[in-house]
């Protein structure tokens, strides 16, 4: 089944300051690849019988590398809501531990936050067995370590660019919480390309709905902490409530 994502701007490769920018713009998904990308009129028009998912006054960009994976999966320890003690990770929570079924499941926890952040890449090293299985089953595009910036089955990543994330130290769970959006996101939104992308509230809002045709497609940026849902090989695994 086709499904086409619709949203008032879309940035198909971010890293790239000379790639064209959308606006109105849709992306057409066929299973687990991205079938066409372009302007939203003209993409409903080719395919008639598409499911629409119209996310309205958003930015769709691709998914973001988290590069603080090491620490966030492997040390830091991120609660089970029946704790009781709040979700955020509990720093060097994990370190020294030879529990693999608690680090599993933290490591799953942790994921499945990142990806109410747009996240869809995650850079180690990976150490421990659990924590390669949860990010191998997650879905997840699992990066060797920090400082890689090799490209996603989707396109080409962007760099690691500032030194906060650089070394995989500790760091959030959002990306755009401290990178920009061109250093952020891993891969592009092409056609042929795995359907790994993000939509999220648009920084600015009021005045950047305001702004017409490319040039406003290219001013938005995405808010950090505003991602609205987050596609995962075609699959919808995050929608905000």
């Amino acid at each position: 089944m086709l499904t086409l994502h619709r949203a008032a701007f879309l940035l198909p490769d971010p890293a790239d300051p000379t790639a064209p920018s959308i606006a109105d713009g849709a992306v057409v998904v066929r299973g687990e690849l991205v079938e066409a990308v372009g302007p939203y009129e003209a993409l409903a028009a080719a395919h008639p019988g598409a499911r629409v998912r119209d996310w309205g006054a958003a930015v769709l960009a691709p998914g973001l590398r988290n590069p603080y994976g090491h620490w966030l999966l492997e040390r830091a320890y991120h609660p089970d809501p029946r704790e009781e003690v709040g979700l955020e990770p509990v720093a060097d929570g994990l370190a020294g531990s030879t529990d693999e079924t608690r680090c599993g499941a933290s490591a799953r926890r942790g994921l499945q936050r990142m990806l109410g952040y747009g996240v869809t890449a995650v850079a180690g090293p990976f150490e421990r067995a659990s924590v390669r299985t949860a990010v191998a089953r997650s879905g997840v595009v699992g990066l060797p370590g920090s400082g890689s910036s090799g490209s996603g089955s989707s396109g080409s990543s962007g760099s690691s660019g500032s030194s906060g994330s650089s070394g995989g130290g500790v760091g959030p769970l959002d990306p755009l919480a401290v990178l920009p959006l061109a250093q952020a996101v891993y891969g592009r939104v092409a056609a042929g390309g795995r359907a790994d992308f993000a939509v999220f509230a648009v920084a600015g809002v009021g005045g950047a709905v305001g702004l017409a045709g490319a040039a406003g497609a290219a001013a938005v940026e995405p808010a950090a902490g505003g991602c609205l849902a987050t596609v995962l090989g075609g699959r919808l695994v995050y929608r905000r409530r």
